[in-house]
């Protein structure tokens, strides 16, 4: 079985998990998670990074500190992860879904406009596999109506808009370390500032609401409860396991990225004779290679697709369905416009593995899914 995803280790990760436990300190903010934060700030440039226990996580304290109320709207695309939806609605907040362009399945930055109410209050801006959204356009828009843009850069590690890195554009980021993506700890987040006055709120939300960090620094002489918060800081464990990762970023990316261009480039035929989309990336978007996919003709090739290539041992996918069309969604958000795209696109999408170790096996799974198609 070539499986559709494979967590890759670097080598040094139990290494440095036993450092961590031979320093005694294994709870949140000891020196791997200071590690991991200081290469976040470098190399994303974000004014503050905050390591979390997930990228759900990050996105609630981002809701948190947006200080979203019950009735407030937060504009984002219906194809998405779940949680992006869920950390704003757990405030009261209302997600209101907008259609995605059909080259990037990024949200339409032409329809957002259209959807600001005076109960707006925030633009979600997800990056789909790696690949900006048009954010100039975004960060235009939010100004002129005083909105905050939230980046869920679950998936967008290492690629970058513009020459600017993801994560680093918005008033407010999230990354995702879960197992699936290219930098990995298991399950693991960080929330990324690009606003000064959010860097002390969130380390007490962070801290469940005490200024706990704020003690440690010496700057108050006792710590207490003073906002909201949960405990949303990984263990010293998952932090030394992150930065084994981290240290080899580079070398994961350009890996990556070998095993995408080699699937893009023997699918150009397909492509050609019109029986497959290949992925877009446009000109002014550096990618990470999270993931391959290609759009099939529809739900039933695509359906029939993954049946016949899962009786021949390899794994392949559909990704989300939209939000818009599930239980909470109906119940929770609303949709700006018919949402065409987001409904024809999600039900072509498939993806294939991606993971470093794949190119022993890549040239067979070239192979078997040039034959089905």
């Amino acid at each position: 079985m070539i499986p559709f995803n494979k967590p890759y280790m670097t080598g040094k990760e139990l290494w440095y998990v036993s450092q961590a436990h031979a320093s005694g300190h294994l709870a949140g903010d000891g020196i791997f998670t200071k590690k991991c934060n200081a290469w976040l700030e470098q190399r994303i440039g974000c004014q503050k990074a905050l390591l979390t226990h997930s990228c759900t996580a990050a996105l609630e304290m981002a809701a948190i500190l947006a200080n979203i109320q019950p009735g407030d709207e937060i504009i984002m695309p219906s194809y998405t992860f779940v949680s992006t939806a869920n950390a704003f609605a757990l405030r009261g907040g209302t997600p209101v879904f907008v259609d995605i362009r059909p080259d990037t399945f990024n949200i339409d930055e032409t329809l957002i406009e259209a959807a600001i109410t005076p109960k707006t209050r925030a633009i979600v801006a997800v990056h789909y596999a790696g690949v900006s959204c048009e954010m100039d356009a975004i960060m235009s828009i939010a100004e002129r109506h005083n909105l905050l843009v939230i980046e869920d850069a679950a998936q967008g590690i290492m690629s970058s808009y513009k020459g600017r890195p993801l994560g680093s554009i918005g008033h407010l980021a999230a990354l995702s370390f879960h197992e699936t993506k290219n930098i990995i700890s298991g399950e693991g987040g960080a929330l990324l500032i690009n606003t000064p006055r959010f860097a002390e709120q969130a380390e007490i939300i962070r801290e469940k609401g005490t200024n706990r960090s704020l003690f440690f620094r010496g700057q108050v002489d006792k710590y207490t409860w003073v906002d909201f918060g949960s405990s949303y800081l990984p263990s010293e464990l998952i932090a030394a396991f992150l930065w084994a990762q981290m240290e080899e970023a580079d070398a994961i990316t350009k890996r990556r990225l070998d095993i995408w261009e080699a699937y893009h480039d023997s699918f150009e035929a397909l492509e050609m004779g019109g029986e497959i989309r290949r992925p877009i990336i446009p000109l002014d978007c550096t990618h990470n290679a999270h993931m391959y996919y290609l759009l099939l003709s529809g739900l039933d090739k695509r359906t029939s697709f993954i049946d016949a290539l899962r009786q021949r041992g390899i794994g392949t996918v559909f990704h989300y369905v939209p939000l818009d069309s599930s239980p909470m969604g109906v119940k929770c958000g609303r949709k700006s416009g018919a949402l065409t795209q987001t409904k024809l696109l999600s039900e072509r999408l498939v993806r294939l593995p991606l993971w470093l170790g794949l190119e022993e096996f890549q040239s067979e799974v070239i192979r078997q899914v040039i034959a089905e198609l």
